[in-house]
C-alpha cells in the first residue's frame, strides 16, 4: 500500500485555489504565533458513511466516502522539546504547551488537543520511539465539530500524520489508517475503524466498500444524476464526553455472547457478531431470525447477563464493558442487535445496486438509506428529534432517500437528491427546518451547516 502523498503548496494555484488561499491563512498565522513560516501542512478529511452505522465495530463492511471538508495542520519541528499547539478557531480553542515526554490524554475531560495527542502518541509507539521532535503545530478545521462527519477522527488522523513526517518517517495508508484506529481508544472512544480508514484511503471520484480484518478497500462508483446532500440538524454530542456509543459497543458485545451460548458456539472464540455469524454460517435473514427467538425485547438486567453468561460481575466488566459503561446496570440487545444484522445487509445491497444495471438505482438506493435511518432511530436510538424531523422534511423537499450519518445523537444527515432536483431542494430545506423553526446557527453559514458534497481525495502533505 502506498505512503500518503506528498505535494507542493503551489500545485494547488492549479487545482484548488480556495484550498491554496486558507493555507496561506495558515501560513500567516503560524508566523504571527511562532515566528516563522510552517516546514508543511498535513491534510485529512473528514466523511460521510452513505450507509453502515454503528456496525464496524462489529466487524461488518461500512461504505462511507471522503469530503472536501478537512482537518489541516501547519507544522514546524523546534529545539525546545516542547509541542506547542494552537487552533486558527480562537474563539473556540486554546493554545496549549506540553514537554514531547508529558503528554497526556484526559478521557474523562477530553479537550480538542487531546484528540492530536492520540494520533502523535499511536505512532510513537509504532515507530518505537521514546519521544519526538519538538513541534510547533497551528490547526485549522473546515469539518463541522460534532457533527457526526469526523472532525475527531479526522484530527488524530492528520497528528498522527504530522508525527510521522516531522519525525522523517513514511508509513504507508493502511498503517496509518490501522494506527489512528487503535489510538482513537486512548481518549475512550471504541470504534471500529471507519473514519480513519476512509481518511487515509479515499480517492477522489469514488465511495469505497471497507472491510475489516484485516482492512480492505473496494471502489464503489456512485450512479450518475446523483447528489450526496449533507444537512445539520444543529444539535451536537461529543461523543468520548458521554457513555452513548460505549454503550452500544457494550450491548452488541453482550448480544454476541448470548447469542453464541444459545447457539452452541465457544463464546471465547467469537467477540462481534460478524465472527458470530462466520461461526454459525448463517445468512443475515437466518441470524434476525435467531435474534428473534432468543432474545427478549425488553432491557436485559446485568443480574441476568450474568445468570445466563455464568460470569462474575469482574468477568462481565473485562469482557463486555469499558470504563465508562463499567456501572450500567440495563442493557437492550436485540433492538441493538436486529439493526446490526438489518444494517449489514443494507451495506450489500447498496453496493450490489451501484454495481447493477437496474433502471432506478437512485430510487434503491434513496429506499436503503430510508430504512437506515428507521432502523437507526428505533432499534438502535441514536438519533434525536431534530434529526427525525429534518430526514422527513429532506424527503418531502425531493430527497429520494435520508438518514442520519455518524455516531448520532445530533450532527448530521444525509440525503440522495436526483441532480434536477438540487435547487429546490436546498431551497424548500433552507426555509422549512433551518427559516422557519430557527435552530441557532451559532454564527455559522447557512452554507456550512447545508450543503451538496462529491468524494474527495485522502489525507496528504503539502510542503513548500
Amino acid at each position: 500500500m502506498a505512503d500518503p502523498p506528498v505535494y507542493k503548496i503551489d500545485s494547488l494555484l492549479e487545482t484548488n485555489e480556495r484550498q491554496h488561499a486558507r493555507f496561506m491563512r495558515m501560513v500567516a498565522a503560524f508566523k504571527t504565533k511562532f515566528g516563522s513560516e510552517p516546514e508543511f501542512i498535513a491534510r485529512a478529511p473528514g466523511r460521510v458513511n452513505l450507509i453502515g452505522e454503528h456496525i464496524d465495530y462489529c466487524g461488518y463492511s461500512v461504505l462511507p466516502m471522503a469530503i472536501e471538508q478537512d482537518i489541516c495542520a501547519a507544522v514546524r519541528r523546534n529545539d525546545s522539546q516542547k509541542i506547542r499547539l494552537t487552533n486558527l478557531d480562537s474563539d473556540q480553542y486554546c493554545d496549549y504547551e506540553t514537554g514531547v515526554s508529558d503528554v497526556k490524554i484526559d478521557r474523562n475531560n477530553p479537550q480538542w488537543y487531546h484528540y492530536f495527542f492520540c494520533g502523535y502518541r499511536g505512532v510513537l509507539e509504532h515507530l518505537d520511539l521514546d519521544k519526538s521532535q519538538g513541534m510547533d503545530i497551528l490547526v485549522h478545521g473546515t469539518v463541522p465539530k460534532n457533527a457526526g462527519l469526523s472532525s475527531s477522527s479526522a484530527l488524530v488522523c492528520v497528528s498522527g500524520l504530522a508525527t510521522a513526517h516531522v519525525n522523517g518517517k513514511t508509513i504507508s495508508k493502511l498503517t496509518m489508517a490501522e494506527i489512528c484506529a487503535k489510538c482513537e481508544r486512548y481518549i475512550g472512544t471504541q470504534g471500529g475503524g471507519m473514519d480513519q480508514s476512509i481518511s487515509f484511503l479515499a480517492e477522489a471520484g469514488s465511495a469505497k466498500l471497507i472491510s475489516f480484518n484485516p482492512i480492505r478497500t473496494e471502489e464503489v462508483n456512485l450512479p450518475e444524476g446523483s447528489v450526496f446532500v449533507i444537512s445539520n440538524c444543529c444539535v451536537e454530542l461529543n461523543k468520548a464526553a458521554t457513555s452513548h456509543f460505549n454503550q452500544r459497543v457494550a450491548e452488541c458485545k453482550i448480544a454476541t455472547q448470548v447469542l453464541a451460548k444459545q447457539n452452541g458456539v465457544d463464546g471465547g472464540a467469537v467477540k462481534r457478531f460478524y465472527d458470530l455469524q462466520s461461526a454459525l454460517d448463517a445468512s443475515y435473514d437466518k441470524m434476525l431470525e435467531l435474534v428473534a427467538s432468543g432474545l427478549h425485547p425488553e432491557p436485559y438486567k446485568r443480574s441476568e447477563i450474568l445468570q445466563i453468561l455464568g460470569l462474575s460481575d469482574d468477568e462481565l466488566v473485562a469482557s463486555c464493558l469499558s470504563q465508562n459503561t463499567r456501572d450500567t446496570q440495563t442493557f437492550q440487545l436485540r433492538q441493538r442487535a436486529e439493526h446490526v444484522f438489518s444494517e449489514a445487509g443494507r451495506v450489500v445491497e447498496f453496493k450490489k445496486t451501484c454495481d447493477s444495471d437496474v433502471a432506478d438505482k437512485i430510487g434503491t438506493l434513496g429506499t436503503l438509506m430510508s430504512a437506515s435511518h428507521v432502523s437507526c432511530s428505533k432499534m438502535y436510538e441514536c438519533s434525536c428529534a431534530e434529526l427525525d424531523r429534518l430526514t422527513e422534511i429532506c424527503r418531502d423537499a425531493g430527497a429520494l432517500g435520508s438518514r442520519l450519518t455518524g455516531a448520532g445523537w445530533g450532527g448530521c444527515a444525509v440525503s440522495v437528491v436526483p441532480a434536477e432536483r438540487l435547487k429546490g431542494f436546498l431551497e424548500t430545506v433552507s426555509s422549512k427546518y433551518f427559516e422557519s423553526s430557527g435552530p441557532k446557527l451559532d454564527g455559522r453559514k447557512l452554507e456550512e451547516v447545508l450543503f451538496a458534497t462529491k468524494p474527495g481525495s485522502g489525507a496528504s502533505v503539502y510542503r513548500f
